[in-house]
């Protein structure tokens, strides 16, 4: 029968509390055409299976932990939760089962709803968790600190108002540590115990009342090596009780009956038979051996109907069983065998034919405790060795119950899901019909051939889908770590950044020539890695040549891919200065750095990983799942190079080093062959010539008070004369500068990139007419050169770190002194009329001709003279 695909009929669905159903709570009890069943809520239904709807729902006050029926349907038992046990007649209507005592109106209640009300609770004890119906008894077990409490209450007759029963009797005995959970088990796991009555197959009761809903009756030989003589001959039911910590006890209820009349110790009669060593779910008995055709044919009810075999299941997966066997020397023992089924195990249920079915979360499964036995061998005995779990296809029950029917009939299954949909299973007990028919070998060949087959083509789409969901996961890993650092750059304004990227300038030979290079580094100082997807950016941007003064700088953009930059980790590149066709840098050159984030690409790579294509289950990526932009450009800064880092001092060179005057631009070989063969005594020409011959060196320079420097450099620059301190200032990203500190110098002269000679000298001068308190001391920085581009490249760079600094006095609240107004004024007037006297000799300039623009030139320059030579001081 295991091997039969089950044929499944859905009932019904029921209201699911949060969701879905949990385990160990759910009940369903099936009585022909009728099923009663609870989802672990408020609510118990009774469910008509041939009008396929619910004939009644009961509400009772608090959750059902569990219900029992009392056949032939007369009335139901069901606990609640920290309530007691009610009582609900079925065939009589009662007060107690109208509106709560009269408490909750029509309107309050769902339609076909019926509520329970308290004056039906017969057993009020908010520490029961378990009961279960046997004959005229109503067994209980109640939680206490460290303990349990079994007692025995005679039974209500069902009627109209039933009344209270009377207590009988009770025991009370510890409880065991708590059992180990399994694993992803929650803390709070909540398990009860599980009560089951067994009889003896000789006892007297009355057959419709044997032995219980909730019970079953045993063989003679295997009650008796069970629970002993005793219970044997006083033909006492017993009560089968596991426990949430394992252990599996009994109780002989004529023991306990007898207890008032022969006092004695209460927790003797509580024998534990063994344990499990994790909760019990299930206790039950199931006949593994074939019943005679003669009583199946009768409907005789003896000891070949009776079970032989008690089963007890744990929630992760240990079953116990135990039968009655005989030893070597022929004497009857107990056999008892533990097994390991896939767990956890929510429900189960014995069924005939020695089968037990028990659910878990994903499959509903049949074991057979009795395969290897014959039918034409009813003298065989014992349990086999190893259980093998067959298959329903069936998932997620957490309620369980096997149908009363005749044994000669299929066996159906009343199963409630954790969605909470009743269904019904048929299970075919007829072996022609449960196994199929015998196969070829050629037919079985290819079956296997075909389900290989099949299980190659499924293991490729699951490879292919797992490389797919590993590279959305990559992807989505990278994008949080481009949130991380994108807020962790754009969040920290006037703190370190996580990711830095510093410019240093240096010179470096290039076969005949020496070219100037920067040499970026990015550093990562942060937590986060820099992984596929992000560049460096690197853009140089040169400023207009010297003579070409209406045309935009040139800019280059250099793309770096980072790949993989990890916490601690630093990149370097070293980017070439030389713009100009000699390899001559036009400063001051910007260099800004920034990091692109390319959100498109990481995402088209995990919507359509590469090789894609090449698999028909893998679709084109949507173009509108793609970002509507490309990335996000995160700026690190920006490094101005002018003239004072790239200058060189051949005259200072370290210690021990060969002084060599840097080499001039190489020139065109063209012009140094016209050069060669000009005549002897003519004139020479080029710009260089004539301004040797006719330009004297220019000059430019720049006022900065005393105070203002000693203000902005005693921090640094301690122990130092301010001159020497100003010039080591102004030098601080030059490479010459430790050489300038060692020799305490206030006047250098260096070489510019184009070769010519630059003097920079600082010295202190006294200013008489700007303060009617007295004279300003002032700092002058002077810069000369016979080049007037490189005069006026220097001083724009002296004159930005005076700003700066300026900038920085000024924000610390800094004021300067009372000055003279007027002269003020005066200084003013004399450099406007000097900025427009520029202006309308650049206007003559382009309309005169060749001859007479000389005169003209030479007036320009001596205006540029005077405005490069302020008599204002920055204060």
């Amino acid at each position: 029968m295991a091997g039969a695909a089950p044929r499944v009929d859905c009932l019904a669905g029921f209201r699911c509390p949060a969701g879905r159903l949990a385990a160990g709570r759910p009940r369903v009890l099936g009585l022909g055409a009728e099923v009663f069943l609870s989802t672990g809520s408020e609510l118990v239904y009774a469910y008509d299976r041939q009008a396929r709807q619910p004939s009644a729902v009961y509400e009772f006050p608090g959750q059902v932990w569990h219900l029992e029926l009392l056949a032939p349907r007369q009335a139901l038992y069901v606990l609640c939760a920290r309530k007691g046990v009610y009582f609900v007649p079925l065939d009589t209507p009662s007060r107690s089962v109208s509106h709560a005592g009269g408490t909750i109106e029509d309107d309050e209640l769902p339609p076909g709803v019926t509520a329970v009300g308290p004056d039906a609770c017969l057993f009020p004890d908010a520490t029961l968790c378990a009961f279960t119906l046997l004959d005229d008894l109503l067994v209980t077990m109640a939680q206490g600190t460290a303990t349990w409490k079994m007692q025995l209450f005679e039974r209500p007759c069902p009627g109209p108002d039933p009344r209270p029963g009377a207590q009988i009797g009770e025991v009370v005995f510890p409880a065991g540590p708590p059992s180990a959970r399994g694993p992803g088990e929650p803390p709070a796991m909540h398990f009860l115990p599980v009560l089951c009555c067994v009889s003896p197959p000789n006892s007297r009761a009355p057959q419709s009342h044997l032995p219980g809903p909730g019970g079953f009756t045993l063989q003679s030989a295997l009650f008796g090596l069970l629970f002993g003589a005793d219970a044997a001959l006083l033909e006492s039911p017993v009560v089968l009780c596991g426990l949430p910590d394992g252990q599996l006890c009994c109780m002989v209820l004529k023991t306990l009956v007898n207890l008032r009349a022969a006092p004695g110790d209460p927790r003797a009669l509580v024998r534990i038979l063994h344990h499990l060593e994790e909760p019990v779910v299930f206790i039950g008995a199931l006949r593994t051996e074939p019943q005679a055709q003669e009583a199946v044919g009768q409907g005789l009810l003896g000891e070949d109907t009776h079970a032989n075999c008690v089963v007890a299941l744990g929630h992760h997966g240990r079953m116990l069983a135990i039968k009655a066997s005989r030893d070597e020397a022929g004497n009857l023992v107990p056999e008892l065998r533990e097994y390991r089924l896939p767990g956890p195990i929510l429900c189960a249920a014995c069924g005939g034919g020695g089968h037990v079915y028990h659910g878990t979360p994903s499959d509903l499964c049949v074991v057979d405790l009795a395969q290897g036995i014959a039918p034409e061998d009813r003298t065989q005995s014992g349990l086999p060795p190893l259980l093998c779990p067959a298959s329903l296809s069936i998932c997620s029950i957490v309620a369980l119950s096997v149908s009363p029917g005749a044994p000669e009939e299929d066996t159906e299954l009343l199963v409630l899901s954790a969605r909470g949909r009743l269904m019904a299973c048929h299970l075919a007990r007829d072996p022609v019909a449960a196994c199929p028919a015998r196969m070829t070998a050629a037919q079985a060949g290819q079956k296997i051939r075909d389900l290989l087959s099949g299980i190659g083509s499924i293991s490729e789409r699951v490879f292919s889908l797992k490389k797919a969901v590993d590279q959305r996961n990559q992807a989505l890993m990278c994008l949080h770590e481009a949130l991380d650092v994108s807020c962790a750059l754009l969040s920290r304004q006037g703190s370190p950044k996580p990711i830095a990227c510093s410019t240093t300038i240096t010179w470096s030979r290039q076969g005949l020539r020496e070219e100037l290079t920067a040499t970026c580094r990015l550093e990562n100082r942060g937590a986060h890695s820099l992984g596929p997807g992000w560049t460096w950016c690197l853009q140089v941007l040169s400023s207009a040549h010297a003579f070409e003064l209406d045309t935009a700088g040139t800019t280059t953009t250099y793309t770096v891919p980072v790949h993989q930059l990890a916490p601690g980790a630093r990149r370097e590149v070293t980017l070439s200065l030389g713009s100009g066709e000699d390899g001559t840098p036009e400063l001051p050159v910007t260099v800004s750095c920034a990091l692109f984030y390319s959100v498109r690409e990481v995402v088209r790579g995990a919507l359509a990983p590469p090789g894609s294509t090449e698999d028909p289950h893998c679709k084109a990526c949507p173009p509108d799942l793609l970002p509507t932009r490309d990335g996000i450009c995160l700026p690190l800064g920006e490094h101005t190079v002018d003239l004072l880092q790239c200058l060189r001092f051949p005259g200072l060179a370290a210690p021990g080093t060969q002084a060599t005057r840097p080499t001039a631009p190489t020139a065109d070989p063209v012009d140094t062959f016209l050069g060669a063969c000009r005549e002897q005594g003519s004139e020479p020409v080029g710009p260089t010539a004539l301004r040797a011959k006719y330009l004297p060196p220019s000059v430019a320079s720049a006022r900065v008070s005393v105070e203002l420097l000693r203000a902005a450099l005693e921090n640094v620059y301690t122990g130092v004369p301010l001159c020497c301190a100003t010039l080591q200032w102004l030098l601080a990203e030059n490479a010459v500068v430790d050489v300038v500190r060692a020799r305490a110098l206030s006047s250098v002269q260096g070489v510019a990139p184009d070769g010519a000679d630059i003097r920079l000298s600082v010295h202190e001068v006294a200013l008489t007419d700007l303060c009617p308190a007295g004279p300003i001391q002032a700092m002058e920085i002077q810069v000369e050169s016979a080049s007037l581009a490189d005069v006026c490249r220097t001083h724009h760079a002296v004159i930005g770190r005076i700003q700066t600094m300026v900038v920085e006095r000024a924000a610390r609240g800094s004021s300067p002194p009372d000055l003279r107004v007027q002269c003020l004024r005066q200084m003013h007037t004399n450099h406007e009329a000097l900025l427009r006297e520029v202006q309308a000799l650049r206007d003559r300039l382009s309309l005169e001709d060749e001859a007479s623009s000389r005169t003209t030139a030479e007036q320009l320059l001596q205006v540029y003279q005077q405005l490069r030579s302020p008599s204002l001081v920055l204060l």
